[in-house]
């Protein structure tokens, strides 16, 4: 008898693929996010980082990178979209070790509605925020995570800008076993609105068009900090990534900055501080 032999899925790659790990492989580096988050909160801070709110946390991905690295590590994931909660308890979750998983609790709601227990720290990470594109939401918002915030907790953001941010442009970039495409469809100067989406294409000549779209608000830094020191955060520090002599390109370095290069394109942190410690004042 011939040896049993499992059928050969014929379907173009773009229908096989699953967007979600996709999108984790191209777009997250969680690793490196961490890495930023427990160094910067161990500079500012005399005592160990434990609780983390993760916004818009999607499959729950950093999350689940804060809960391996230390057992008195603990995570609240919030996100409106049940599904992709879902994804992540199938997908992310289910790495984790059974105590692993217990310190970590997904919630499906609006993040504005703050969490039972006070965090130490809060996140709000690949522009997700972008999407709430009024002033009074953003700062409403701003002012849910200052307040739900232990007494010397931190708000850590991403954002990005540069000339070329409100372009009408596309730009592709290989990864293992596909092409990350960022597209950048519409800009509106008049209100700073945009119509952003993902693709991805593969070795097989099949895309993935629209694994993701976005229609947000491209915020400013000036704008963005206002927000934060108006929400009641008693410091909206920038942190600039470093240039490598070498390259001329970024080396992956964040430090404090009140002053930044005018790039085609840049992304940086922004720190806020619900309370200035003394060891932060002195970085001042």
């Amino acid at each position: 008898m011939a040896p049993f032999r499992r059928k050969r899925d014929a379907r173009p790659q773009a229908e096989r693929e699953d967007l979600h790990d996709l999108y984790q492989r191209a777009v997250q580096d969680v690793v490196a996010e961490i890495d930023f988050v427990e160094e910067t909160w161990g500079t500012l801070r005399p005592r160990p980082l434990e609780l983390l709110r993760e916004d818009f946390c999607g499959t729950a991905n950093t999350s689940c990178e804060w809960v391996r690295r230390a057992d008195n590590h603990r995570s609240l994931g919030v996100d409106l979209d049940s599904d992709v909660l879902e994804w992540g308890r199938a997908h992310n979750l289910a790495t984790l070790d059974e105590r692993q998983r217990e310190r970590i609790a997904l919630h499906c709601a609006d993040v504005s509605a703050g969490t039972a227990e006070a965090p130490d720290a809060v996140l709000a990470m690949n522009f997700s925020y972008y999407l709430l594109m009024e002033r009074e939401r953003l700062g409403a918002y701003f002012r849910s995570v200052h307040d739900n915030l232990v007494a010397d907790g931190v708000f850590f953001l991403d954002a990005y800008g540069g000339y070329e941010a409100p372009m009408v442009l596309e730009e592709k970039r290989d990864c293992d076993g596909f092409t990350y495409v960022w597209e950048q469809v519409s800009f509106n100067p008049i209100d700073s609105l945009m119509e952003c989406a993902i693709h991805f294409e593969f070795p097989d000549g099949s895309r993935m068009n629209d694994a993701f779209r976005y229609h947000w608000r491209l915020w400013t830094l000036p704008e963005i900090r206002e927000l934060l020191l108006e929400a009641g955060f008693a410091s909206a520090t920038v942190y600039w990534e470093g240039t490598d002599e070498e390259t001329g390109e970024g080396d992956g370095v964040y430090a404090p900055a009140t002053v930044g290069d005018a790039d085609p394109g840049w992304v940086c942190y922004i720190v806020a501080e619900k309370g200035v410690s003394r060891a932060s004042a002195r970085l001042r």
